[in-house]
């Protein structure tokens, strides 16, 4: 048993376990068994690279460092853009309902449709970003965003017309949502994803809870019909950027190379793990400068990096090149038989489309998140990261019942600068994530003796159940207690509290989902964004109808919302117990081939 995961009875290896950190006692030379692997040598020790770059020039994880953050930048940004349509209507409630002629209840729905756009399309793209890539639908989602947000603003009086673009919208908006977190597990190894997959989900989660602050402002000042205009306006400006610097980022590598989901049973795996996982316990001591030297020459983006130790082994085809990652060890090898691609030209990377990446069924793809749904690791996912945003969108639409409306009549202004205290909330988790997701993962990768386990993702649930549930049960007796003077920013708090747990939970599920089953990771975050958009499209359909049977009181709704919350988080307790198990059996039993959609 590993740190309290059960060891599989059955397989020997299972398919997400890997060793990818290990502490200066064991450090990951030939000598010691590791053989013939690319590791990361820029740090005081060496880290094997998983999954394995090929001697492709052109696959991503060869790519330079900075490039790759420059790609996964751009898209972050333009992610703000286009997910900040999601709660750009949150100050304008009461504008808008003057504007169109309609009731509060149906300013919601606005939202609603939003989501609704969003959750349908990602199950037509995510197929194409698996057959055919990302870079299209990144830079066709670029344009729409662009159309739809003019249109949007354009829709001044005609409420008919402001609902289909909102449609629209979320059409647009979903590569970003479905997309970008994959498209950091095709650009990066394992050990370099957790910041970076923090970093996407504050630009795909938080940075939208700043848009309330500006849409009050703006709103008052020029009109609510600029906020769509500026939206239309930057994205405009992010358009270039998406076209020429971010190419495509999928890449069909050998499946060998992909060492975090080989099985005991499969090609080239006895070797792997025999040269890895069953290093042994106490090896003779070495530094870097103890590591087998050669004398060819580095050709990486670092000439000063450390060459690791090498021989022939089944995994690694014999490069012609080092790697040209800037944090990967070159690994030339006893034979220099397979001549790698060319590398493409910055004028081939401007191409929308540079091949199949999977000879798959587009009708069988489209139905896999459903399936999916069914499975209990991805079930888990969707309800941890899912139920978090549901009930900030709930918290939003209700927002306007509370403080528009008496004792306090909040304007436009005011009611944006409200959201002050979510934007914080999710500053504060994007750090609590950032810092401790690898940090924790490599600590206990080092107690589990250089064996790392996909569930020790699952630490991360921790902080996300405290902060979720403290602005969960907090905010609806302070909500409530504003008819008796209590400062508005203590329920504002709270909903910090609430989104600050949000943003730790997508952080927590979405690398969870990446490790363990980096295979579906694409389908997996399908279902899951699905899941949560109609889940707050309902909400949205349903947020005042609940305050009306409470007699307008949030404090036994919330008190229920808290504690179905703090269920599916200690649910994460035997899905880290047993998660392993899990994995083994879905591996040994395809539940995709059973419901015949592979």
């Amino acid at each position: 048993m590993g740190l309290g995961v059960l060891e599989d009875r059955v397989m020997e290896h299972v398919p997400g376990t890997t060793r990818y950190f290990d502490d200066p006692e064991r450090p990951q030379f030939s000598s010691e068994g590791v053989e013939g692997l690319k590791c990361d040598t820029s740090g005081p020790m060496p880290i094997i690279l998983v999954p394995q770059p090929s001697d492709d020039p052109n696959d991503p994880l060869n790519w330079p460092l900075w490039k790759r953050d420059l790609i996964t930048f751009i898209l972050s940004v333009t992610a703000i853009f286009a997910t900040c349509l999601g709660p750009i209507l949150a100050a304008n409630t009461l504008t808008l309902t003057e504007d169109f002629s309609v009731k509060f209840s149906k300013v919601a729905e606005l939202t609603g449709w939003y989501l609704f756009g969003v959750g349908i399309a990602a199950f037509f793209f995510v197929p194409s970003g698996r057959l055919w890539g990302k870079r299209h639908l990144f830079v066709g989602g670029t344009i729409l965003l662009i159309i739809t947000s003019a249109w949007g603003g354009a829709s001044r009086h005609n409420y008919a017309s402001m609902a289909a673009a909102r449609v629209f919208q979320g059409v647009a908006t979903a590569p970003f949502e479905s997309l970008v977190n994959v498209a950091v597990g095709d650009l990066y190894c394992v050990h370099q994803r957790g910041i970076r997959m923090a970093f996407t989900n504050l630009a795909v989660f938080g940075g939208a809870f700043f848009t309330p602050i500006l849409v009050g402002k703006i709103t008052h000042e020029i009109g609510w019909q600029w906020t769509f205009y500026f939206v239309a306006i930057f994205c405009g400006l992010c358009l270039p950027a998406v076209y020429f610097f971010c190419p495509e980022t999928a890449y069909r590598r050998d499946q060998s190379l992909n060492t975090d989901m080989l099985s005991s049973d499969g090609p080239g795996a006895q070797q792997f793990f025999a040269n890895t996982l069953n290093a042994p316990e106490e090896p003779e001591k070495t530094t870097k400068r103890d590591a087998p030297s050669t004398p060819d020459t580095l050709v990486g983006d670092d000439a000063n990096q450390t060459q690791v130790g090498l021989s022939e082994i089944p995994i690694s085809s014999a490069p012609a090149a080092p790697a040209t990652s800037s944090t990967a060890a070159p690994v030339p090898t006893a034979r220099a038989s397979v001549v790698p691609p060319p590398k493409a030209t910055f004028k081939d990377s401007l191409a929308m489309f540079n091949g199949r990446k999977a000879d798959e069924n587009f009708v069988k793809l489209m139905l896999r998140p459903i399936v999916l749904f069914f499975h209990p690791a991805f079930f888990w996912a969707c309800l941890i990261q899912g139920l978090m945003i549901g009930w900030t969108v709930f918290i939003g639409v209700i927002l306007a019942q509370f403080f528009i409306g008496p004792p306090l009549w909040w304007g436009e202004v005011e009611t944006g600068y409200a959201y002050t205290a979510a934007f914080v909330g999710a500053i504060v988790g994007f750090l609590i994530a950032g810092l401790l997701s690898d940090w924790s993962a490599r600590l206990m990768t080092k107690w589990n003796k250089g064996i790392y386990e996909p569930e020790f993702r699952l630490f991360l649930i921790i902080p996300m159940m405290i902060f979720g549930s403290i602005g969960l049960y907090g905010w609806g007796p302070t909500a409530d207690d504003l008819l008796w003077d209590i400062p508005p920013a203590i329920p504002l708090m709270f909903f910090g509290f609430q989104v600050a747990g949000m943003v730790i939970g997508a952080v927590a599920s979405s690398l969870y989902i990446v490790d363990a089953y980096r295979d579906l990771a694409i389908e997996g975050f399908t279902i899951m964004i699905v899941f949560k958009n109609l889940l707050s499209f309902g909400l949205t359909l349903k947020a005042f109808q609940w305050l009306v049977l409470n007699q307008t009181k949030a404090t036994p709704l919330f008190n229920i919302i808290g504690s179905v919350q703090l269920v599916v988080c200690l649910s994460s307790i035997p899905l880290y117990v047993f998660g392993k198990r899990m994995r083994s059996f879905y591996h040994r039993h395809d539940w995709l081939a059973f419901c015949k959609v592979r």
